[in-house]
């Protein structure tokens, strides 16, 4: 099990200058993007910097949902400042590039397919030691404060894929509940569901002692590893927090109970699948964020086509019956699965989730491109815990064109 050191708690960002100060850090890279950095979070960060002498520059051009091309602009900042301490204020996106750059910086010879998970890239161990990073989280569904990955579009290939090694984990992920409240409506909603898939994924993987092979070295084995007792104690618990909270999250950005739940609940599922892993539903939405044509999240402030509810639109409901009890109870196991796709599906439609893949721009013509580009997504799909055929995922697709 491995986990970032976590500290929770309203108003804990205003520390962070204390911890460089302790860290003995004397050039901060500060990453961010755009928009966060007009906003009170990233303003708390420097103040408390500026206010225990930190020396820091900024980066401000992450992209919402990183592509390989915004990855490598984030790195070469990141090897041109020789920076000895890394700060992420922003949801996984903002983190998911810092880590990235971070690594790249720490082995400045590597060539950026080095690192990139097998076998789009050539997935190499990490052996540098990577300068600490400390994670400031202002959404709540990444959970990637808690974890050791980093995922990007890969545009070649028109689909999702990423970096998954422990040495990429935060030092420190600094939860303050506070920054959730500056998220919109829709955004809550889908960061909320990403937590929501998370858990449920984590929870159904493959065992962890059915994975293999076994790796020849330990330094060879994945961050991803597939269900295992105690990951389920944290799904399972991020589970119960989302059937309570998700709803009253997303209503009212003033509910700081429900906001501060999710946000505990994204830290909960990130340290469960950040060892257990995803599986089909993840590695089916990468093809889906890396192929989006026109299609733009309402509430996210960004100039490119952007999806970013793909999980919950085609996550396989039916063979979720296990997890049944978070959501409502029923007598019958083998009705489970079909009470639960009922219960998640009126979930999504009363917080107004796209109805099916349609609603973002796809059409069964695009299934045979979208299952192309799921294939390579072993990372992820190896730990479903059914196996599948191109036949499958094509009826998978089919099957998520429309939700209601």
């Amino acid at each position: 099990m491995a986990c970032s050191n976590i500290r929770y708690g309203a108003g804990v960002t205003r520390e962070i200058g204390m911890d460089l100060q302790n860290m003995g850090a004397r050039n901060v890279c500060l990453m961010t993007d755009r928009t966060l950095s007009q906003l009170p979070p990233v303003g708390v960060v420097l103040d408390s910097l500026t206010k225990h002498g930190v020396k820091y520059k900024i980066y401000e051009d992450v992209r919402v949902e990183p592509t390989d091309k915004s990855f490598k602009a984030a790195i070469d900042f990141a090897k041109q400042g020789h920076f000895d301490v890394y700060v992420a204020v922003g949801g996984g996106s903002v983190i998911d590039t810092c880590k990235a750059a971070n690594l790249y910086a720490s082995h400045p010879e590597a060539e950026f397919l080095d690192f990139v998970n097998a076998p789009i890239g050539k997935g190499k161990p990490i052996t540098a030691t990577l300068k600490p990073l400390i994670a400031v989280p202002t959404t709540a569904g990444t959970g990637s404060e808690t974890t050791g990955v980093a995922i990007f579009d890969f545009e070649n290939l028109k689909a999702k894929t990423g970096i998954a090694n422990r040495a990429l984990k935060p030092t420190l992920g600094m939860v303050d509940p506070l920054h959730t409240l500056h998220m919109p409506s829709r955004v809550a909603a889908n960061s909320g569901f990403d937590v929501l898939c998370h858990a449920l994924e984590s929870f159904t993987a493959l065992p962890y002692n059915l994975r293999s092979p076994c790796p020849s070295n330990p330094i060879n084995r994945p961050a991803y590893q597939g269900s295992n007792p105690i990951s389920d104690v944290w799904a399972r618990h991020a589970l119960k927090i989302v059937a309570k909270y998700l709803k009253r999250a997303v209503r009212d950005a003033g509910d700081v109970e429900a906001r501060s739940s999710m946000h505990l609940a994204s830290v909960f599922a990130g340290i469960g699948f950040g060892n257990a892993g995803v599986h089909l539903c993840h590695g089916m939405s990468y093809p889906i964020a890396g192929n989006v044509k026109t299609h733009r999240a309402k509430g996210y402030n960004v100039e490119h086509p952007i999806v970013v509810t793909i999980n919950c639109i085609i996550l396989p409901f039916k063979n979720l019956g296990s997890v049944s009890f978070f959501f409502f109870s029923t007598k019958s196991k083998d009705d489970a699965g079909r009470v639960l796709a009922d219960t998640l599906r009126s979930f999504l439609y009363d917080l107004e989730v796209e109805d099916g893949l349609s609603s973002v721009g796809y059409t069964k013509e695009d299934i045979p491109s979208l299952v192309k580009g799921t294939i390579p997504q072993e990372r992820v799909t190896k730990l479903s815990p059914r196996a599948h055929t191109e036949e499958d995922l094509t009826a998978l697709f089919a099957a998520s064109m429309k939700l209601y």
